[in-house]
Parts: structure tokens; sequence; C-alpha cells
């Protein structure tokens, strides 16, 4: 008997960073690969989550070490942390959550890889 497909549910904080994506990529001159990450998710990512939830790794296997996110973490209610997941597709690292009683994938975040990099000609100007 086929398993039923996880319904993929975009949050607030998802629709926010994929904001924070877009402005980065027009920033960049890159409108056109906004329009390919939207494409991507319809056609690959949502379906991917839908039908194999645990797709990703765990969060925690590959803990964070700063304090600021290590703070997060233990902000978060009891056992939260541990249904964390990471998906990486194409230049975006997603973070999300496979719920198990309602079946339904909650994407939280998506960063493109570039916006984790420094900004390295700001933080030394030229004299």
């Amino acid at each position: 008997m086929a398993e039923c497909p996880y319904r993929v549910e975009l949050t607030a904080s998802f629709l926010e960073c994929l904001d924070a994506a877009e402005a980065f990529l027009l920033e960049a001159e890159a409108a056109f690969a906004f329009d390919t990450l939207l494409a991507e998710l319809r056609a690959a990512v949502v379906p991917n989550l839908s039908r194999f939830p645990r797709i990703g790794r765990r969060y925690l296997d590959n803990p964070p070490q700063s304090a600021e996110a290590l703070a997060q973490l233990a902000a978060l209610p009891a056992g939260a942390a541990q249904a964390l997941r990471e998906y990486l597709h194409g230049d975006c690292l997603m973070l999300y959550v496979a719920s198990e009683p309602d079946t339904t994938v909650y994407l939280l975040s998506i960063r493109h890889h570039r916006q984790l990099s420094f900004d390295f000609a700001r933080l030394w100007p030229r004299a």
C-alpha cells in the first residue's frame, strides 16, 4: 500500500527568507536566479518533501557552535530541535520540520548559499 504524501506548508518565516533571497539576488543582478529558484521549489523541492519528508539530514547531526544559535535552540519547545532537518537543493539550504501526527512538512527557512558568505569588500574598505 502506498504511503499518503505529506502536505508541504510555507511558514511566514520561510516567506520572509524567500523575500530576502529575492532582494539579495536582485541586488546581485541575478533576478533570473530567483525565477529559477521559484520554479525549482514548485517542480522539485515541494514534491520531494511531500513524498520523502525525511530526505534532509537531521539539523543536529552537525550542531551549531555559536552561542547565539545554541541559545535559539535552547529556547525551542522540548523536542523541537530534534525534529529540525536541513535540505540542500541547488544553491539553497532549507530548514524544515516534518510533523508526524498531521503528516505536514513545514518549511521554516531558506538561504541562498551566497547569503551565507561574508562581504569582505564592505568589511575592509580600500583606503
